[in-house]
């Protein structure tokens, strides 16, 4: 069986009276994601972990900032299609390791409904999905709440 792995990273600006979507639920917070997408952060990791495990590019390549179609998209559409291109390849998905870098609002409590959503949208198990937080401790652009990071790490295997 052949196994890959790929890595994502990602970060957008956080902005007031935005809303702020997050692992493809709306978390209830004053600032929201700046970016030409809905800006989930956590999705657009997955997706670039996944296309780059298969060997398939990033997520601008697929869904490019400059195409008038993906503006203000639901991040979960660029997922799920995301997943076809992937199983049109042959792959599937054995597990996602993700972690949010975010000052403000905690994350914790959000996490269960986070990895019901991605698990429906991927057609994989919620326990197959990770997600963490964490904080800066203050630092960086992160630290200032000027912004939210993320990383993902994917595995994926061939299907024969």
């Amino acid at each position: 069986m052949k196994i890959r792995v790929g890595f994502g990273y990602d970060v957008h600006q956080l902005q007031p009276d935005l809303p702020f979507w997050l692992g493809g639920i709306e978390v209830p917070h004053t600032h929201g994601a700046l970016g030409h997408s809905d800006a989930d952060v956590l999705i657009h990791v997955i997706c670039d972990a996944l296309l780059g495990a298969a060997n398939l590019r990033d997520i601008g390549f697929h869904f490019p900032d400059t195409d008038p179609q993906y503006k203000g998209i639901d991040s979960k559409k660029l997922l799920a299609e995301t997943m076809r291109i992937l199983r049109a390849k042959g792959y599937e998905v054995s597990n996602i390791d993700s972690t949010i870098c975010l000052e403000k609002p905690k994350v914790n409590p959000h996490i269960p409904a986070m990895q019901r959503t991605l698990a429906e949208v991927m057609g994989v198990g919620e326990d197959d999905i990770s997600i963490k937080a964490t904080t800066t401790e203050k630092l960086g652009f992160v630290g200032r709440q000027e912004g939210v990071a993320a990383y993902a790490t994917v595995l994926i295997y061939q299907v024969a």
